[in-house]
């Protein structure tokens, strides 16, 4: 069933805009494991692409679709990693700069205590991401594009802040579809009223909203605090959306779209090496569903198994992973535990 219209004439899919980091994860491989500890206990680590616009970017070209990337990285080794990985993954980077004032790119280490119970220590003063600024933004290059994913993260700070409301003006002007991935990260945000301000003005323009109901609570502060998720499907829906996305952890998700319907999923069981990195897994799957027309229920099912099939993974962008891959996954868990095993 077709819940968005997608203009096919353009050459990109998705165009994502946010935040692009640098990932030291605890080396777990065929040569080092370190097991589950505290960081300071830590000696090895392997470094990958991360931030959420930036894995979800990899994750939906891994399954065919045409990505694109507007971002800033630091002019360093670390910024042609970035670029490298992205073109050798099929990501555009016609949208990327350098930053020129020497920002750089934001570290994640990452603390693994038990399969559950996951940490990160960030640094991020003075962000190349967050340098991106209304210049950067090219009306040309957006319209290219059937949709344009702003991550919430980009509108913590200016200019970056300024750049991706420049970026949904022209997505809006351009009849390009809007994706909200709300993707709260405390640090850099200043209020919980600024947070509520530029997250809603975002929201009120999407097509697509995606989060957690931590997220939507903290998007919906300063419009109704404490909504229900039905509350708040039927907020957004009365201005743009076409499809409102909640997730509620190892409770699952419930997707909402404008003609009344909800569908919801479960997360597939498996053994976690992380407690993290299964929402980009989930978003990509989720929304390649979304291109191919499939039922919301089939979407969910999918990004529900790349969540699952992510959260058990060291990485969360080397190990994303293709749709057969998803296919023999949900095979297998349904093999195992019962066709019903994510369904509700």
């Amino acid at each position: 069933m077709e819940y968005i219209k997608f203009n096919e004439e353009r050459p990109l899919d998705i165009i994502f805009l946010g935040r692009v980091t640098i990932d030291f994860n605890p080396a777990y491989s065929d040569e080092v494991k370190e097991e589950f500890k505290p960081l300071k206990e830590v000696h090895y680590f392997e470094k990958f692409v991360g931030g959420s616009p930036a894995n979800t970017a990899v994750g939906v070209t891994r399954h065919g679709l045409k990505a694109g990337f507007i971002g800033k990285v630091s002019d360093d080794q670390f910024g042609d990693y970035v670029t490298d990985y992205f073109r050798e993954n099929g990501v555009d980077t016609s949208g990327i700069s350098r930053a020129e004032k020497g920002e750089k790119l934001g570290l994640t280490f990452t603390e693994m205590l038990s399969p559950e119970k996951s940490r990160i220590l960030m640094y991020r003063n003075s962000a190349a991401d967050l340098s991106l600024s209304v210049e950067d933004i090219s009306e040309e290059y957006i319209k290219s594009a059937k949709s344009l994913l702003i991550s919430g993260t980009a509108l913590a700070a200016s200019p970056s802040r300024e750049a991706a409301l420049k970026a949904v003006m022209l997505a809006k002007k351009n009849d390009v579809n809007i994706i909200f991935d709300i993707d709260y990260r405390s640090y850099n945000w200043e209020s919980s009223d600024e947070i509520s301000i530029y997250y809603s003005l975002v929201c009120g323009e999407a097509d697509i909203i995606m989060g957690s109901r931590e997220e939507f609570d903290l998007t919906e502060k300063l419009i109704k605090e404490n909504m229900t998720d039905e509350e708040s499907a039927g907020y957004w829906h009365s201005k743009k959306a076409k499809i409102v996305l909640i997730k509620h952890g190892m409770d699952g998700s419930t997707a909402y779209t404008k003609d009344g319907q909800r569908f919801s999923i479960k997360p597939f069981p498996v053994e976690a090496r992380k407690g993290f990195g299964g929402g980009d897994g989930y978003s990509s799957a989720f929304l390649y569903g979304i291109y191919q027309g499939w039922d919301i229920t089939d979407c969910l099912e999918f990004g529900s198994a790349e969540a699952s099939m992510m959260v058990r993974s060291n990485s969360s962008s080397e190990d994303l992973p293709g749709t057969e891959q998803v296919k023999r996954f949900i095979e297998e868990e349904k093999a195992l535990y019962g066709d019903m095993v994510a369904r509700v």
